[in-house]
């Protein structure tokens, strides 16, 4: 249970320092990105594999460059399910999510070496 609060502590941190880097991404407040982090782990976690297995022929021809464009779709999708997240487009969901799991995986090694 730890592990899974840290995680979501983590994400929810990343979200909020995404939105204050990337333009056309909006997060209030904390709570807020608490909420996107339990969205997104959600998504991530029953939606995603689906996509990915249904456009698996597209990500072979790409060599897995198509997975950035589903992870982008998906942080688009979060912010039309939480109220108060903002995301003006793709573009600026599809470098927010890389940014998203950039910081996040840092996150992580910082967190985990302490």
């Amino acid at each position: 249970m730890a592990h899974f609060l840290m995680r979501w502590a983590i994400n929810a941190l990343s979200i909020f320092i995404v939105a204050n880097i990337v333009r056309g991404i909006e997060v209030p407040s904390i709570p807020v990105a608490l909420v996107i982090a339990l969205v997104l782990g959600i998504i991530n976690a029953f939606l995603r594999p689906l996509i990915i297995l249904v456009t698996l022929p597209i990500n072979i021809l790409t060599l897995g460059i198509f997975t950035l464009f589903i992870n982008g779709a998906l942080f688009l999708l979060v912010s039309k399910i939480v109220k108060g997240f903002v995301i003006t487009g793709f573009w600026p969901a599809f470098w927010g999510y890389i940014l998203f799991s950039i910081i996040s995986f840092l996150l992580s090694l910082l967190v985990v070496s302490v």
